[in-house]
């Protein structure tokens, strides 16, 4: 890639950091039936399979996100945006416009209350947030038992030592987010040994507001150099974690890589309904069945919290 090339990237794409409240976020007929027009025809048919207005509010917005995000930074038209899933179901951009900037990558992720983008025009990227919370159907001692493996000793020893109960759920999730930030950026699924990362936190304590990028990851056990980790609260109780790590591009642009790592860290920015549609092209008729379907759904599960998967 030619100097310039790596110019035009920077210029073109910009790193990227949106969030959005789908949990509380209660759509009118106009709201839904809209965002059901703006999406692929099978993702609305596969939105409309979630059992629970939760998942398919948090799935719409998610779709939504990943429009906004290309039609805006690589000024596809939102109807000619070709979306498609790998084989593991993460939604890639199929458009030819990847020969001309071939590690432009994003992720998305929801949990709690929050739907949640990041993207990169360089840097693999992963994303993942996580609400803390108490287990619906277990102690948090028998919590922390069932999902023993999923950490190293260095690890459980700082979730114990946070303090009292809520506290250690805090830094439990906090783990938890991190370590899936960073699988979702290397795109390892089910199978993986979570003992074989391990994550020494910092600062202890992260306040709404800021990013910090201080916590260091080791693999097998060896510190990993060139992954850097934002973490932020979007809330009190709501952690985001953005895993950044250089891409294998063959010594194309590494100083530009390296520019991009070490630069600043991004602030969320929180998006309403409106401005996830700001730049949206409808595709299909409107169909009084999406909203009909919408409404026949609950919003979520009786009290049981979700364990980490």
């Amino acid at each position: 890639m030619r100097p310039c090339q790596a110019a035009f990237i920077s210029r073109r794409m910009d790193s990227v950091r949106w969030a959005f409240r789908s949990g509380s976020w209660q759509p009118t007929c106009c709201e839904w039936l809209l965002a059901a027009r703006c999406v692929q025809a099978e993702e609305r048919q596969r939105i409309g399979t979630f059992v629970f207005a939760r998942d398919a509010k948090a799935a719409m917005s998610g779709r939504l996100l990943i429009r906004k995000l290309i039609a805006e930074k690589l000024k596809i038209p939102w109807n000619e945006i070709q979306l498609q899933r790998t084989t593991k179901g993460k939604p890639f951009l199929a458009n030819p416009v990847l020969n001309v900037i071939p590690n432009f990558n994003f992720n998305i992720s929801h949990q709690g209350d929050y739907t949640v983008l990041a993207a990169e025009p360089i840097l693999q990227v992963g994303v993942d947030v996580m609400k803390t919370d108490f287990p619906g159907s277990s102690s948090v001692a028998e919590f922390f038992r069932i999902m023993n493996r999923q950490f190293t000793d260095h690890e459980w020893n700082a979730i114990s030592m946070a303090g009292d109960e809520w506290a250690q759920l805090d830094m439990f999730y906090r783990h938890w987010a991190l370590k899936e930030s960073f699988l979702k950026a290397v795109g390892v699924g089910v199978g993986f040994n979570l003992q074989r990362i391990e994550f020494h936190a910092s600062p202890l304590h992260l306040q709404e507001g800021q990013v910090f990028k201080e916590t260091v990851m080791f693999l097998d056990g060896d510190q990993e150099e060139t992954w850097v980790f934002e973490e932020t609260m979007l809330d009190d109780n709501h952690h985001v974690a953005v895993a950044l790590g250089k891409p294998d591009t063959d010594g194309k642009y590494p100083v530009q890589a390296q520019e991009n790592i070490s630069q600043e860290p991004f602030q969320f920015t929180l998006l309403t309904f409106k401005d996830l549609i700001s730049s949206a092209i409808t595709m299909a008729p409107e169909d009084p069945k999406c909203w009909e379907n919408f409404q026949a759904k609950q919003e979520k599960a009786s009290r049981q919290h979700r364990m980490p998967v």
